[in-house]
């Protein structure tokens, strides 16, 4: 844990290229980049931006994976004056096309090979980044990223099928990261050795590259194809010096199948940092009897609050006592309340809507002033932002969790909106309508996600079998959905049930599926 905080994240990043230029700040399987290696390319290719003449803080799209190349350009965009918006190589044409078309960026940088043709931006491939890097030119600081300029811009699912571009400034940022280095919950260690597993275009991702860039650590980097092949997954893990884990808890439980991921196997991991959806009692306790000295974090908080506003280390009271752990003590900087629907404040113990403030609020949605100002507001004087959660707080200040208020669910890690899958669901050639509905576990989990379909006429006389109409919609939609998002199971009705307003009732939907 640090006494110190940053007041600038290149400016960071800057003073350990001088002071440990020899030191890893990025391990790739293996190949590892030092502070000084980070320093070059990044100059040398924000030299090369600068010279696209470029409108002046525009975005800028960079299209890839876990390569070292992506932090490079990340680092080398600040330095330029331009926020960079991250698009995971995985993602479906369909939503590359809708960032795209939102966020209008001046630039795209192709890490991995882009997968669109026709698009206004120009396209700056992986080799001209190499030939950037390999330019070796200096770089003068002179219109870097911030104050309120936007340091990054994530992308998360909308109710209307198109992507909501959340802004999130270098002040933004900086109230995030001093925030995870000097509290007492985190207790970060100086110079984290932090694994880097979820994708960039995942705000879960600023937890593990914020702290570790601003302290001097090194960021070991598990690459897509590795987590999808859970016998190299375990080698790999088992071979890493990773110190901090950080995750979903649901990667955490595939971690758990592995009967080595344990304090004997991994003597030197002794944090877990967990956020992007509900830890639940049942793997919190599974981790503390394999790490019984382990730091278990629970961090709690919506992108557009830059990452997370509350946090706290769970004891073993906690475990014992709690059906739901606690999501944590706020931040300092950050008032977070629980209000009514007249916008009150209710007592402590009494549930209601998670709304945070201050200086860790995002200024809204990119493009987008409609959804931008459903969702931001002012409260005592401050910028806001309605989370969408059930909350109450505790006379000790811990925030607990109630649930989703809308139809907006987490399922491993990602949010998903249920609306948007169901309008994606409504695109087949098969389907004449379907909703798609969340079936929670004992742990109020999101355990699946099934879809209600009502087919077109003639559609179930060409198949044999039921599971032949799935198999055939899936495919139907590959290009469309993102694999995350296709529910695993298919239920087929002549009809489905109306609100008296006539819409689907998916409310009484999730009920029926949840009744137990």
């Amino acid at each position: 844990m640090s006494n110190k905080v940053i007041h600038d994240m290149i400016e960071a990043i800057e003073h350990f290229a001088q002071v440990q230029p020899d030191f890893p700040v990025y391990d790739i399987l293996g190949q590892v980049h030092t502070y000084g290696d980070l320093k070059k390319d990044s100059d040398s290719l924000a030299a090369h931006i600068d010279r696209l003449g470029l409108p002046d803080k525009s975005p800028v799209v960079v299209f890839g994976g876990q390569e070292y190349e992506m932090l490079a350009t990340f680092v080398a965009l600040t330095k330029s004056g331009h926020a960079y918006i991250p698009i995971d190589s995985h993602s479906a044409l369909e939503r590359v096309a809708a960032i795209v078309e939102v966020a209008e960026p001046s630039l795209i940088i192709a890490i991995n090979d882009f997968p669109l043709a026709d698009v206004a931006a120009p396209i700056f491939s992986a080799e001209q980044v190499q030939t950037a890097f390999r330019e070796g030119a200096s770089y003068e600081l002179s219109h870097p990223v911030q104050g309120d300029d936007n340091y990054y811009i994530i992308f998360t699912s909308g109710t209307t099928g198109k992507p909501k571009g959340v802004q999130i400034s270098h002040n933004n940022l900086l109230s995030f990261t001093n925030w995870m280095i000097t509290d007492k919950e985190f207790a970060t260690p100086e110079r984290p050795q932090m694994l880097a597993q979820p994708p960039y275009s995942f705000d879960l991702s600023v937890m593990y590259w914020a702290p570790t860039l601003a302290l001097g650590g090194t960021l070991f980097a598990l690459p897509s194809a590795v987590t999808q092949d859970f016998k190299q997954l375990f080698e790999t893990i088992l071979s890493l010096p990773i110190a901090i884990w950080t995750s979903t808890p649901s990667f955490a439980d595939m971690a758990l199948l592995s009967d080595d991921f344990n304090s004997q196997k991994l003597p030197q991991l002794t944090h877990f940092y967990f956020d992007g959806e509900e830890l639940t009692v049942k793997t919190a306790q599974k981790l503390r009897d394999r790490f019984p000295q382990a730091r278990i974090i629970n961090a709690y908080g919506p992108t557009e609050a830059t990452v997370a506003l509350s946090a706290v280390a769970v004891t073993d009271e906690m475990l014992q006592n709690c059906k739901r752990l606690p999501i944590g003590y706020t931040k300092a900087d950050s008032p977070t309340f629980v209000i009514d629907e007249e916008g009150q404040k209710v007592p402590n113990g009494q549930q209601g809507e998670i709304i945070v403030c201050g200086p860790a609020v995002s200024k809204g949605y990119l493009n987008n002033p409609e959804k931008t100002a459903e969702a931001f507001f002012e409260f005592e004087g401050l910028p806001a932002y309605h989370t969408g959660d059930v909350g109450s707080m505790t006379d000790e200040g811990l925030l607990l969790y109630g649930g989703r208020m809308d139809f907006q669910i987490k399922f491993n890690g990602f949010r998903i909106e249920l609306e948007d899958v169901s309008q994606n669901l409504n695109k087949s050639k098969y389907v004449e309508s379907a909703v798609a509905v969340p079936r929670y576990n004992k742990d109020h989990k999101v355990q699946n996600l099934l879809a209600y379909v009502i087919l077109k006429d003639g559609v179930a006389e060409q198949f044999e079998r039921e599971i032949d109409i799935t198999k055939a919609i899936k495919e139907d939609l590959q290009d469309i959905m993102m694999s995350y998002m296709m529910p695993s199971k298919f239920l087929y009705r002549e009809t489905l049930p109306l609100t008296p307003n006539g819409k689907i009732d998916i409310k009484g939907l999730i009920s029926e599926v949840n009744k137990r």
